[in-house]
């Protein structure tokens, strides 16, 4: 179920003493980035600022996170499993998530390798203000969008020629280069991977 500020209560509070936990995901990567819990209160003021706010049961109290931090979580969606006992918040996070400095509480997990891409995606904008002699993506970015875009061609042409001409390897590197340098070019024009996945997917669904 799609949670909104009208339906709150329509949720399975009353199974766990009025809390519901919350699990927190990447909107972008779909990595696990932490879970707390939430009150009708919490969920209300998360809803009215557009930023994950749980209770804390050790405090008893409202929880703004990154209120002290920095590290907000801003909520693109809340979603109720099928029991309405439990939430899946898809957050954009700023900055690390854990109270220990990693971008997850569960630093261990294993992204998949098609959401590595949207991973890939956030590392190459935080390197547009980079030092170029000091970092190759920053370089891409320091040299302009007619020269990213010709860099894009060389590369589609490579990738052609090692699918006819070339072994496997020399196939896949290539396609590799292909990507990171597309993603490059779409960072330099604001765009996101999100909104060419939405363009495939409108195609497929035709």
């Amino acid at each position: 179920m799609l949670v909104t500020a009208d339906n709150i209560n329509e949720l399975a509070w009353q199974k766990m003493d009025n809390l519901i936990p919350a699990i927190i995901q990447h909107s972008a990567t779909g990595a696990i980035l932490m879970q707390g819990y939430m009150s009708k209160e919490s969920l209300a003021a998360t809803f009215d600022s557009g930023k994950a706010t749980f209770f804390s049961r050790s405090k008893q109290a409202l929880w703004l996170k990154g209120e002290t931090s920095g590290n907000f979580l801003n909520v693109e969606q809340v979603l109720a499993d099928c029991d309405q006992d439990s939430l899946l918040i898809a957050c954009t996070p700023v900055g690390p998530s854990c109270h220990l400095g990693t971008e997850s509480c569960f630093p261990e997990q294993r992204l998949t390798q098609q959401n590595f891409l949207s991973q890939l995606e956030q590392v190459i904008a935080s390197r547009k203000g980079d030092d170029p002699k000091e970092s190759y993506t920053a370089h891409l970015f320091s040299r302009g969008t007619t020269k990213m875009a010709q860099k894009v061609g060389e590369e589609g042409v490579e990738v052609a020629l090692a699918a006819v001409a070339e072994t496997k390897e020399d196939l896949l590197g290539e396609c590799a280069d292909l990507f990171y340098h597309t993603l490059v070019l779409l960072a330099d024009q604001n765009i996101n991977l999100n909104e060419v996945m939405s363009v495939l997917q409108e195609r497929h669904n035709k």
